[in-house]
């Protein structure tokens, strides 16, 4: 067994690789062993989730442990333990930290590839730490040549920083407001990754016909639950217990649609709720490809 730092990993993840993982975890999905994660909630607005899934196509099984404790930078942290399947050797114990921050990032990227209406023009993104960065880094892979106009909800000096990034390199046009329901009003698509939401972001009239909205962090959005058209998620089991999941208009799994099994947006018209809340499969797709490039 050999411990990986998040310094040999950092090199071995391209955005671009990223998205190519999860559409590949996505397609492993039927045939990989995937229980719900169970999360721990403590001391107000902590958390410990564990998170375990066996992969047998890719001769691996493995699990990981995320923990959250409000004032630790990072907030959001994570190790992984990779099994071989076939024999359970142990092979490595892993930082989860970049795997988690993009493989969290191409997954809610893809789903605004997948289910944002054609032609759209504006992306209103809330939540500008590592994981908000990374899926506006894997939405410049797929759309930096897209003339877009991106609403960064202002805090700090955030927004500068990621104007000063991404406006180089995109056909980007940037606006920042501290305002989360102004943000979102008649936005195309919203992606929040705001880790802790008090309160619905905005009210139901924000959200103009056709839009697609995805809560990385699922808080925020519950109002959307109950009159959306249509609701997707990375699995079943992992929004089951929602409040409101027996009152969703229609639900179906992100990864039938990709495989076509399930219609995803049927019309320019559909509102569209896409929770993906991070199942442990991209992550042991993640280890298992950086575990072998280290490897040979």
């Amino acid at each position: 067994m050999r411990y990986i730092a998040d310094t040999d990993i950092q090199p071995l993840i391209t955005h671009a690789d990223a998205l190519k993982w999860v559409r590949e975890s996505f397609a492993l999905k039927e045939t990989s062993v995937l229980p719900h994660k169970i999360s721990l909630p403590f001391m107000e607005h902590n958390f410990m989730n564990t998170m375990p899934c066996m992969v047998p196509q890719l001769d691996a099984l493995g699990c990981k442990v995320v923990t959250r404790y409000e004032g630790r930078r990072p907030a959001v942290d994570g190790q992984l333990m990779l099994y071989r399947y076939s024999d359970g050797e142990f092979l490595a114990l892993m930082d989860a930290f970049t795997i988690t921050t993009m493989r969290t990032g191409a997954v809610a990227a893809l789903a605004v590839e997948t289910f944002a209406r054609k032609g759209f023009e504006s992306l209103a993104m809330m939540g500008l730490g590592n994981t908000g960065k990374a899926t506006l880094e894997c939405l410049a892979v797929l759309y930096g040549n897209k003339p877009l106009h991106i609403r960064l909800l202002q805090y700090k000096d955030h927004a500068e920083q990621v104007e000063r990034s991404l406006a180089p390199r995109t056909n980007w046009k940037f606006t920042a407001n501290p305002d989360p329901a102004a943000l979102i009003d008649g936005a195309d698509v919203t992606v929040s990754c705001v880790t802790f939401a008090g309160s619905n972001f905005a009210p139901d009239a924000a959200f103009a016909p056709g839009c697609l909205v995805v809560p990385v962090h699922t808080r925020g959005f519950q109002n959307c639950d109950l009159f959306f058209d249509k609701v997707f998620a990375d699995d079943t089991a992992h929004v089951s217990g929602f409040k409101y999941f027996s009152s969703f208009r229609k639900f179906a799994e992100m990864p039938d649609v990709l495989a076509g099994r399930v219609p995803g947006r049927e019309t320019d018209d559909e509102r569209i709720l896409s929770y993906n809340i991070g199942i442990a499969l991209h992550d042991i797709v993640f280890a298992h490809h950086v575990f072998n490039a280290l490897n040979g």
